[in-house]
């Protein structure tokens, strides 16, 4: 587990960092864009990761998709990415 991916910020903080309300969080959880970590007592925590993630989310709604349409693409960006690592990186 690296830095960026370990959960740190309470659902409250993670929302005001991208702008959003608690409650879409919630949902984006259980349509599965995101998966927080969660303490033992059950609450989420935020890694950076996933606050970069929110931010990818905001940008594909205002860009016009539907929650649908995100999890793809972020399914498929995230296949990209894996096949970049399997190649030995990116190439300009």
């Amino acid at each position: 587990m690296t830095a960026s991916d370990k959960g740190v910020y309470a659902i409250s903080v993670a929302a005001e960092m991208v702008a959003m309300e608690i409650q879409n969080l919630r949902v984006y959880e259980r349509r599965g864009l995101l998966t927080p970590d969660r303490t033992s007592g059950g609450s989420r925590l935020y890694s950076a990761d996933d606050v970069d993630r929110l931010v990818r989310i905001r940008t594909l709604l205002a860009d016009g998709l539907n929650l649908a349409g995100i999890a793809l693409v972020l399914e498929l960006e995230e296949e990209v990415e894996r096949l970049r690592a399997r190649l030995g990186g990116t190439s300009a």
